[in-house]
């Protein structure tokens, strides 16, 4: 079982954290117009996977923002904003914003994602949230990085996560 912290305190994580050079589960999660989407569905694209908590958290919001201007100079790579926040919070907020280059999901409706990731925090103030990772999948479906930031309230490591398109 994992762990990470938030402010500080242990915060347990249900299930295993996926590794670089697993083959990555293939999911289903929510887009902001109610229809679904699958790992499989991008097969032959680099998938950057950022996934946090909630975008009502000011470094959640960041991480979007930052992923969103990257996006914009990456060639074959799709990148996921995926949180258990509702797909209209993320409609909005990627209206608000101008999130262009990054396509919003939600865990919301499935569960197969948070447990087949090992992302679901099973205590602490944000239990039943995810846990805050960065995951690659390269085009051959592997997982070519992967980060579980180690405080839930920092910002993950985007130079390591581009790197590993390279």
């Amino acid at each position: 079982m994992a762990t990470t912290n938030f402010k500080g305190q242990p915060v347990k994580l249900i299930g295993e954290f996926i590794q670089a050079g697993e083959i990555a589960p293939d999911f289903k999660l929510v887009k902001s117009d109610l229809s679904s989407l699958s790992l499989k569905d991008l097969n032959g694209k680099n998938v950057i996977l950022n996934i946090f908590p909630s975008l009502d958290t000011s470094v959640c919001a960041t991480s979007v923002r930052k992923f969103n201007k990257l996006a914009a100079s990456l060639q074959d790579t799709v990148v996921l904003a995926i949180s258990k926040d509702l797909p209209f919070a993320h409609g909005r907020f990627c209206t608000t914003e101008g999130i262009e280059n990054v396509v919003p999901l939600s865990d919301f409706r499935f569960s197969d994602f948070d447990e087949n990731y090992g992302l679901l925090m099973q205590d602490g103030p944000l239990a039943g949230l995810l846990a805050r990772a960065v995951v690659v999948v390269g085009k051959d479906g592997k997982v070519a990085y992967t980060e579980l930031v180690p405080e839930i309230t920092q910002e993950p490591d985007y130079d390591k996560a581009l790197a590993s398109l390279k």
